[in-house]
């Protein structure tokens, strides 16, 4: 009489290998979707802060175009740690300080003034910033250096060089001699970034 054949089921060494594959593809298929997460939030991070710079390079060339040229105070100054500016703005005269503090690459505008007073005032205020001062804004990380450049008697010069002084606005027979430096017909942005060198120049356009 012929045995019934019985069916043979997985033994135990069977199982676990079968287990140990799939858990070696489901390790490795979480590998590539983290991979491609991370993909994607850096490719998300690098256009944010491109469109941030963008933003903030428009910002530095209006605030160049608007200089105003004499109002008291010197127009445009750098002393390597802040660049100080007066622009023209809706309601008066703006005193303007882009300056770097601690990595961090900042601007500081002061309320619009409409006597000399205050916008003196406004300077000295400037000179007193702190990193954390009412009106500052922090712009962008990540800048571990900056030079500012001018361009003056056809050759990029050292910003805190001292330029050809003029006659200032309303200097003349009935009023006392007084000069002012002379605007640079541009101004010349290096910034160092993420490791990178950015250079941005712009043409200045003062306006009185």
């Amino acid at each position: 009489m012929a045995r019934t054949a019985r069916s043979r089921g997985f033994t135990l060494v069977e199982v676990l290998v079968a287990l140990f594959v799939m858990a070696l593809m489901a390790a490795l298929a979480w590998r590539g979707v983290d991979g491609v997460l991370k993909s994607r939030d850096a490719g998300r991070e690098a256009v944010d802060r491109t469109m941030t710079l963008t933003a903030l390079m428009a910002q530095w060339e209006t605030d160049l175009q608007s200089l105003h040229g004499d109002a008291g105070v010197p127009a445009l100054a750098f002393d390597g740690r802040a660049l100080r500016l007066v622009r023209r703005a809706d309601g008066g005269l703006l005193l303007v300080a882009w300056s770097l503090d601690g990595g961090r690459w900042q601007r500081w505008t002061s309320a619009p003034a409409t006597r000399a007073g205050e916008l003196q005032q406004a300077w000295l205020r400037s000179q007193q910033l702190q990193g954390d001062s009412p009106g500052q804004l922090h712009l962008l990380d990540g800048v571990t250096d900056w030079q500012v450049y001018f361009y003056r008697g056809n050759a990029w010069t050292n910003a805190q060089s001292t330029g050809d002084l003029v006659p200032a606005a309303g200097s003349g027979a009935s009023a006392p001699a007084r000069t002012v430096e002379q605007l640079p017909a541009g101004v010349r942005l290096v910034l160092q970034l993420d490791g990178q060198t950015l250079t941005r120049d712009v043409l200045v356009a003062p306006g009185l």
